[in-house]
């Protein structure tokens, strides 16, 4: 049989229309192969929950240890960067360079004036600070910050 629907037909093929069994043999039969059908779908079910279970704990673990990691990482990249301050290094292995980039730190968003907000929600247009900035804007509570970004390769 290639369904449980199949084997529920082929029951009820063992009876006439009053509900009378005409082959008891072969309805016990059928019956007894669809319970052991039903229970295979169940234990794979049971099975694949364990088994999604397993890797939902597996990513857990994975996406724990990814941070850590990246915290090292990040760690180590500050303390390299504020030792070396902005000298270059280089061996075989590695090359360590910079490149210049420009953030806007913005000291109070409270003084920040409405063209440079983004609605829904509400933020701070820190391109449009950067590009006012640049352009030779003063505004209260920002300035611009070079800042040296290490390149590891």
């Amino acid at each position: 049989m290639s369904n449980l629907f199949d084997y529920d037909k082929a029951i009820d093929e063992c009876m006439d229309e009053e509900g009378n069994v005409i082959d008891a043999e072969l309805k016990a039969y059928l019956e007894e192969y669809r319970d052991e059908a039903i229970e295979g779908i169940a234990m794979g079910i049971k099975e694949a929950k364990a088994e999604a279970e397993a890797i939902k704990a597996e990513e857990k673990a994975l996406a724990q240890r990814r941070k850590v990691r990246e915290n090292k990482a990040n760690g180590l990249t500050k303390y390299l960067s504020d030792y070396l301050a902005g000298r270059k290094f280089s061996t075989p292995k590695v090359a360590i360079s910079y490149r210049k980039s420009e953030a806007v730190e913005v000291a109070s968003e409270a003084s920040i004036p409405d063209e440079f907000r983004i609605p829904q929600p509400d933020k701070v247009d820190k391109v449009g600070l950067k590009k006012a900035l640049k352009g030779g804007a003063v505004i209260e509570g920002v300035s611009l910050v070079e800042r040296q970004n290490i390149l590891i390769r």
